[in-house]
């Protein structure tokens, strides 16, 4: 499978996998400074690219493992889906998660994307649904 990546800056990094076998690609900050994320606050951060996503498929953008385990740098709406057809700017929602202020920098690497299918069934209305044995039980109906 192709995916068409567009540069829609100067700057903008295209997307890398780290390793060879590594699931996702890291995206890159594409900003022309430093930005101060305080705790608790987010922000759209630009990455610069645009992508041609094949029907069927979409994209998920994930936090990086290692910039939430270290410094509490998370993605608010993880994961956020870009769908085939939107052909804008990829834009990551950054949250800090920390107590202290987080610094992203220019091509910082400040998420991973994803590529996954995507299955369209038929939603069909019905009065009433078959019975099993979990029924409604959720949020911690297993217990602790």
């Amino acid at each position: 499978m192709n995916i068409l990546v567009q540069k829609l800056s100067p700057t903008a990094t295209i997307p890398q996998k780290m390793t060879e076998n590594a699931s996702g690609f890291d995206l890159f900050a594409d900003i022309g400074e430093p930005i101060i994320l305080n705790p608790l606050e987010w922000r759209q951060i630009s990455t610069g690219i645009a992508l041609e996503i094949p029907v069927g498929y979409e994209a998920q953008i994930r936090p990086r493992s290692g910039l939430s385990s270290t410094l509490g740098l998370s993605i608010l709406n993880s994961p956020g889906t870009i769908d085939s057809d939107y052909r804008g700017e990829i834009k990551v929602i950054l949250i800090n998660l920390s107590p202290n202020p987080i610094r992203i920098e220019p091509e910082m690497r400040i998420a991973q994307i994803v590529f996954c299918p995507v299955i369209s069934p038929q939603l069909i209305e019905a009065q009433t649904l078959s019975e099993s044995l979990r029924q409604d039980g959720g949020f911690g109906h297993t217990g602790q």
